[in-house]
């Protein structure tokens, strides 16, 4: 279990098609709703899809 709240940064594994790797949580719960950083769109993912592919994560100051 990972400690991410809304508001977050995400730096993924994967690139987005846009090129951007970094999401915004925009909600948790069972699933996250990610908003790219690049071209702004939104996506669901399953809790354990999104933790798995988390490569860093970058709380706002």
């Amino acid at each position: 279990m990972m400690d991410i709240r809304p508001g977050d940064v995400l730096t993924m594994k994967k690139q987005h098609p846009c090129g951007s790797n970094t999401w915004i949580v925009l909600r948790i719960g069972a699933d996250f709703k990610l908003k790219c950083t690049g071209c702004a769109h939104e996506i669901m993912l399953p809790r354990f899809q999104a933790e798995k592919n988390v490569k860093a994560v970058k709380h706002p100051e």
